[in-house]
């Protein structure tokens, strides 16, 4: 759980060197393929992706409430 702004900066420094790496290494980061799944209340949600109601992860589809019914 992250609860600081400190720990939001942190999450968001790992898209963000990804996207560094990319770049040295002659490759694209396509940001249009990826989403978030926003969790939580009061978080800021990111501006660089897309915002999604529910993603499938290890053939589990899951919602931003954690629920697993769909």
């Amino acid at each position: 759980m992250v609860s600081t702004q400190e720990g939001r900066d942190a999450i968001q420094r790992g898209p963000e060197r990804l996207e560094t790496w990319a770049s040295e290494n002659l490759m694209k980061f396509n940001k249009g393929k990826c989403k978030v799944l926003h969790m939580g209340q009061g978080n800021p949600k990111p501006t660089w992706a897309e915002n999604s109601p529910a993603e499938k992860d290890l053939q589990v589809l899951v919602d931003e409430k954690l629920n697993m019914t769909r």
